[in-house]
């Protein structure tokens, strides 16, 4: 008898894991979760999951009740004698401190690791690490997602005449080289500085962009003053026009008004992380499909790395 299969919301994106339920062709399963008056949190399955394998879909970006909301899903979950639970993270929070950088400071990430692996999960189910070395902190299997494939179909379907991408940062010039290839388009990064977290400073432009439809790429943005910054920096070099596309629209603080006020015309993100609110700048495209097959292939044994063909 095949094991039955169940997909679980918490609440940091319930509508990006009702989607990936409809992709895969069913619906969430029965879940009350809720806040106590002093904010404590409550986690209860409504239905057997006895023997099942099931998914349970939770981003932790801050505050830090997502991801305990999900630890806790995860302890139920185990409690209630499942045959196999994993955590399906479309963003995984604290990604950033993923090593000592400074003295006396936590390696979050590896911290993170720890929790789930010790609440219960059984393997863990991601997109776009900040970090792809994270992956070597579980003890337990981890599949890492890339939504590059849609992006690449957007801008395929999509095309832009004398392109360049255009990495941020250092740390994103693997992946702008990856689009770059399958874009058959020019490449170029930038160099900057960090006196201190959530402020960046351009230094340098290496490459050609005068002339040039700029398209930056990178896996987040938080307070977005790396891509703005950068935005305004390539478009004083002579860039024609100026996008970006990122995995992980994070947006705290200032994001939203820096991206407004900046000369980047569209940023183009995925639903890991809901909008705080609308912006006629920026665009969301699904990945429910992605983790709707890579949730088939899992529960299956089937292998998910043709989900990386491009």
């Amino acid at each position: 008898m095949d094991t039955p299969l169940a997909i679980f919301a918490g609440r940091s994106n319930v509508a990006l894991a009702r989607a990936i339920a409809e992709s895969y062709g069913t619906q969430l399963g029965e879940i009350t979760i809720k806040n106590f008056s002093d904010g404590e949190i409550y986690v209860k399955y409504e239905q057997s999951i006895r023997g099942e394998d099931i998914f349970v879909v939770q981003s932790t970006p801050p505050s830090g009740d997502n991801i305990l909301e999900l630890l806790m899903m995860l302890d139920a979950a185990k409690r209630a004698s499942v045959k196999r639970v994993t955590a399906v993270m479309p963003y995984f929070g604290y990604a950033r401190q993923d090593r000592k950088d400074q003295p006396r400071v936590s390696i979050a990430a590896k911290l993170m690791a720890n929790l789930l692996v010790e609440a219960g999960a059984d393997r863990v189910l991601t997109m776009d690490l900040h970090a792809s070395q994270i992956q070597g902190f579980f003890d337990i299997p981890l599949d890492h997602l890339y939504a590059s494939k849609v992006f690449l179909d957007h801008y395929r379907k999509n095309p832009m005449e004398d392109l360049v991408i255009v990495a941020p940062d250092v740390g994103s010039i693997k992946m702008a080289r990856a689009y770059s290839k399958r874009l058959n388009a020019g490449l170029a990064f930038i160099d900057k500085r960090r006196p201190k977290q959530n402020i960046a400073e351009v230094m340098n432009i290496i490459g050609e962009v005068e002339g040039k439809n700029v398209l930056m790429i990178d896996d987040l943005i938080d307070t977005a003053g790396t891509l703005t910054n950068a935005a305004v920096a390539l478009k004083k070099r002579g860039a024609v026009s100026v996008n970006a596309a990122s995995t992980h629209p994070i947006l705290s603080g200032p994001a939203y008004q820096r991206i407004e006020d900046s000369p980047i015309d569209e940023l183009l993100v995925t639903d890991s992380v809901p909008l705080r609110k609308p912006s006629d700048k920026i665009k969301v495209l699904s990945v429910a499909g992605i983790f709707a097959e890579a949730i088939e292939r899992i529960h299956t044994n089937n292998t998910i790395s043709a989900l990386f063909d491009d």
